[in-house]
């Protein structure tokens, strides 16, 4: 009876001390681990697309001299001995398309406004006498319509400020009035020349976004011009020779530039768009 007794009170133990390890087990689950960040995957900027724009500018032009044709006893060859010509507004417009954040092209169109031109030639009058050495003093004006096909590298955007550099290629239908040549003989004039020639463009500038889609632009453009027929001939007065046609060596024109562009596409002026972030996966623990 005794180990009987014994017995049941080992059992009652054991039992006690198993259930309090068993309720301790259910009482503490094992922790959970935590989850981890969620992934923010970045949308690329789709930039590009087409757009148009307008430009004003005040240019400077510089005189590459010409050469001309007289006639008499010997014809021969002269040149201007110098010539400027004044700076003169401009308007422009074109149509581009946007590649993609740092690329572009676009084709303009330009109205050079009425340059004056002043210089002088060297030759010989018929007053006072017959092959008297005189100075003549000649002045015109030339205007011009500039047309390019033109490719930039947009640099790179900051603050609202994409620094750019391009180039362009094309022809300039230039028009020359009428040269008048005052000399000792009296004053005659020359008609001017007129036609197409081929030009070609460098130039650099920045933009700047006025909104999301209007960007201001401004810059300076250097343009050549090639040479070309300056003058038809014209008899001289009071028996001195007659001279012309007459071909200017070309113009470079000088350009500081501004205006507007206005893209239809998606410009790098908007907002980028909202990063994805995909819904964090439910954890679950036993």
């Amino acid at each position: 009876m005794f180990n009987t007794a014994r017995m049941a009170f080992f059992a009652a133990l054991f039992a006690g001390v198993a259930g309090q390890a068993l309720a301790a087990d259910l009482a503490e689950p094992p922790p959970a681990e935590p989850a981890p960040p969620p992934i923010v995957e970045a949308q690329p900027v789709d930039v590009g697309g087409w757009y148009i724009r307008g430009d004003i500018d005040y240019h400077w032009s510089q005189f590459s001299g010409a050469d001309y044709i007289t006639y008499g006893p010997p014809p021969g060859s002269n040149s201007f001995d110098g010539g400027s010509l004044k700076g003169a507004f401009s308007a422009g417009a074109g149509v581009g398309y946007q590649v993609n954040q740092y690329f572009r092209t676009d084709l303009t169109a330009d109205w050079l406004g009425k340059s004056n031109f002043s210089g002088s030639t060297s030759g010989t009058c018929g007053t006072p006498a017959p092959g008297t050495p005189c100075v003549s003093v000649d002045s015109s004006s030339y205007s011009a319509l500039l047309l390019l096909a033109n490719a930039y590298v947009d640099i790179g955007t900051w603050h609202g400020v994409t620094p750019y550099v391009g180039a362009g290629i094309g022809g300039a239908w230039m028009k020359w009035d009428t040269l008048n040549n005052t000399d000792n003989d009296g004053s005659f004039d020359h008609a001017g020349g007129q036609g197409w020639r081929f030009a070609y463009a460098l130039m650099a500038g920045a933009s700047y976004c006025l909104t999301d889609r209007v960007k201001l632009d401004v810059g300076y453009r250097y343009s050549h011009i090639n040479g070309g027929r300056m003058f038809e001939y014209a008899s001289g007065a009071g028996g001195s020779t007659g001279a012309g046609p007459g071909f200017d060596h070309g113009v470079n024109v000088h350009e500081v530039r501004g205006g507007l562009r206005y893209q239809f596409g998606r410009s790098d002026c908007a907002p980028p768009p909202e990063p994805y972030v995909p819904e964090p996966e439910p954890i679950y623990t036993k």
